[in-house]
């Protein structure tokens, strides 16, 4: 009886996490062994912050959570004391934020993560960290869509100002 209540337990939090895993826009795993609780505090505050949440899960639970999302690559990484770190609101957020803060503090080691659904190891969280926001890329984007706009609108005003110019010399 013990064991079934252990089990329907866990099958909860593996629904859980799967829920908040689905929900989420990326997922990343970092190793926070040697962090002080001061330290660790402090991380979730900025993760907070940036609407991310750290969560410390067992790696079992962890690795079915992912496997029922489709997120199965991260799991040969969930050994050693792990964080799980979900971002909800933009997707470079938590990689941003860990990536800042183990700047400061080189015990924070990120492993992987999955962001927008797809895989990427350690190297390419650093990578994408160092992206602008999506309201940042937003506003680059529209920029460069809004330059051959502008530059045509400003050479069709200078062909009119020019035929005009010319029609009142020959008039």
């Amino acid at each position: 009886m013990a064991n079934q209540n252990i089990i329907e337990l866990k099958a909860k939090e593996v629904e859980k996490i799967t829920e908040k895993m689905s929900g989420a826009k990326s997922v990343v795993l970092a190793e926070y062994r040697g962090l002080t609780v001061e330290k660790t505090e402090e991380l979730r505050r900025q993760l907070r912050a940036e609407g991310c949440e750290l969560m410390v899960i067992k790696n079992n639970i962890t690795k079915r959570a992912a496997e029922n999302v489709g997120f199965g690559a991260i799991s040969e990484d969930l050994n050693g004391p792990n964080g799980v770190i979900f971002a909800f609101n933009d997707s470079v957020a938590a990689a941003r934020v860990l990536h800042l803060f183990a700047k400061k503090n080189p015990k924070l080691i990120v492993k992987s993560g999955v962001v927008d659904g797809a895989y990427y190891l350690a190297a390419q969280i650093k990578e994408i960290a160092a992206l602008p926001g999506k309201e940042v890329l937003l506003a680059m984007l529209a920029t460069q869509l809004y330059a051959p706009l502008r530059d045509l609108a400003i050479g069709l005003d200078l062909l009119t100002k020019e035929e005009s110019e010319q029609s009142e010399q020959t008039n």
